[in-house]
């Protein structure tokens, strides 16, 4: 008697089992882009280079990376933008400071946001920024052109990890991306006219 039952409540649990899942799921995909954006800032992950407010303390290392910069910019956004610098060379622990120049060739103001990671990725959790142009957006008139400067340091930390032994280039790469609040203002208030709709006089 017992046995036609026993499919019955295997059937119930594994549709509950099933139903969690899909809740989860749900809620992770919600969480997802947040709490990527985390862990890749705590953990480095995919070159997300780390922030810090002051230099180390500790004398620098006599170990020495190249630091090589690169820059691209999206084709939504008039600029042109490249490394003062190609390259430059500092013992681990030791400051840095390099500029990236951008100049608008647009007919308008145009704002642009950039986009980092290091290469190899895994040097990302020991590649640390003091100062960045990345860390707010940037809005540039027509014709306006700007040097924009980075302070970093790489971590001594990177010392204790045998992973990265053989690394002796460390690439800082950046993207500008063109935001899309950067409409002129006469086009914002047009828009809300005609949303508004037509003024009627008093009389």
């Amino acid at each position: 008697m017992a046995g036609p039952s026993m499919p019955r409540s295997r059937n119930a649990r594994t549709a509950a089992v099933l139903s969690a899942v899909v809740v989860g799921m749900i809620g992770l995909s919600f969480a997802s882009v947040p709490l990527y954006r985390i862990f890749c800032q705590v953990t480095g992950f995919g070159g997300t280079t780390q922030v810090a407010e002051a230099l180390p303390d500790a004398p620098a290392s006599a170990r020495v990376i190249e630091v090589r910069f690169n820059a691209d910019v999206d084709p939504d956004l008039p600029w042109s933008f490249q490394p003062v610098q190609r390259s430059v060379s500092l013992r681990v622990g030791e400051p840095g400071l390099a500029y990236f120049r951008a100049r608008n060739l647009g007919d308008r103001a145009f704002v642009g946001s950039a986009t980092f990671n290091v290469t190899p990725l895994k040097t990302g959790e020991y590649f640390t920024k003091v100062q960045c142009f990345c860390f707010e957006e940037q809005r540039l008139e027509p014709g306006e052109d700007v040097d924009m400067p980075v302070s970093f340091y790489i971590d001594p930390e990177i010392l204790e990890d045998r992973n990265v032994d053989e690394v002796k280039t460390i690439t800082l790469s950046y993207t500008f991306y063109r935001q899309r609040d950067d409409e002129p203002e006469a086009a914002v208030k047009r828009q809300l006219t005609q949303r508004a709709g037509p003024t009627k006089l008093q009389n």
